[in-house]
């Protein structure tokens, strides 16, 4: 689950209207909570009419929808995406931890892109598998469930996933609660991540088709050096307008997008466990001057499945 880097929030966004474009959106195929066929409905019936899915490291989504006849509802343009949590390397390139990349518009049929995505849900799996160890050894076992977890690999396991279990078990209260004591970096189930960096997720992105874009960066003004260097290795866009941040946030972030040149995005980054997806649609607002310049950027139709 997302954690955007700011204090304590400012004014809301009040939506224009129903949000035509949701850029940020992840299904059960990685760790949402609906199936891809569930989201493109639901989307489609509050008024999306541009839609990414962005599961993290597997377009299984995408590529299962494409595959069932009358899947995608008619109002709606989907696009294939994804979202890579890449590892820094701690240099003064990249501040420690993680940076999350989307890459929307990618072509789901590149195969060096999906042997990329493919060596990360590998090293989710064992990621995955640590952390259930970590948690039986300190007395917050969930290995039973676990179990129950189909052996797909085409599928990509996240720390939600985890979380929910926890949950289930009664060890904690929601998933955030999972996050905040247990699963977060420092609690007891931790296991720190591995796979690729920025400056290779970046290029696989571009090799593929698509924008590489920074995902919930919310103190963006204070990383433009770091921005700027992205913006050279190849990234494309960033998060703009994101569910989750106050009015002077989407402020401070637009200027930081139009002062560096990059393409500005936005989307819901919706999972599913906090609340339906009509509920989270009703707080979020992304213009559809966004999926133009995303159309503008890429320089190609953007229509890779059928709708």
């Amino acid at each position: 689950m997302a954690r955007t880097r700011r204090g304590v929030p400012g004014a809301p966004v009040v939506p224009l209207g129903p949000s035509p474009v949701d850029l940020h959106t992840h299904t059960l195929r990685s760790d949402g909570v609906l199936t891809p066929r569930e989201l493109v409905t639901a989307a489609a019936a509050v008024g999306v009419r541009t839609l990414a899915i962005t599961d993290h490291d597997t377009l299984a989504a995408v590529r299962e929808l494409a595959t069932e006849p009358g899947a995608i509802p008619p109002s709606l343009e989907l696009w294939a995406g994804v979202e890579i949590n890449t590892v820094t390397d701690g240099t003064r390139l990249f501040w420690p931890g993680e940076l999350h990349l989307l890459g929307l518009c990618v072509d789901p049929d590149d195969d060096a892109f999906e042997a990329l995505l493919a060596a990360q849900r590998a090293q989710r799996r064992e990621r995955f598998q640590r952390m259930v160890a970590r948690l039986r050894e300190a007395g917050l076992a969930v290995d039973d469930l676990a179990e129950r977890i189909p052996a797909d690999e085409r599928e990509a396991l996240g720390r939600p996933t985890l979380g929910r279990l926890l949950v289930a078990k009664g060890l904690a209260q929601s998933v955030d609660d999972a996050f905040d004591r247990i699963i977060g970096t420092g609690g007891p189930g931790y296991v720190p991540r591995n796979g690729v960096g920025p400056r290779d997720a970046i290029r696989a992105i571009r090799a593929a088709g698509g924008l590489p874009v920074l995902a919930h960066t919310a103190d963006a003004a204070d990383r433009q050096p770091v921005l700027r260097e992205l913006r050279e290795i190849g990234l494309g866009g960033i998060e703009v307008h994101y569910h989750r941040y106050d009015q002077d946030t989407v402020r401070s972030v637009a200027a930081v997008a139009n002062r560096l040149g990059l393409v500005p995005t936005g989307g819901s980054d919706y999972h599913g466990d906090r609340e339906s997806y009509a509920e989270a649609h009703a707080r979020l607002w992304v213009p559809t001057a966004d999926a133009d310049a995303v159309r503008a950027a890429i320089g190609r139709p953007t229509t890779t499945l059928p709708g």
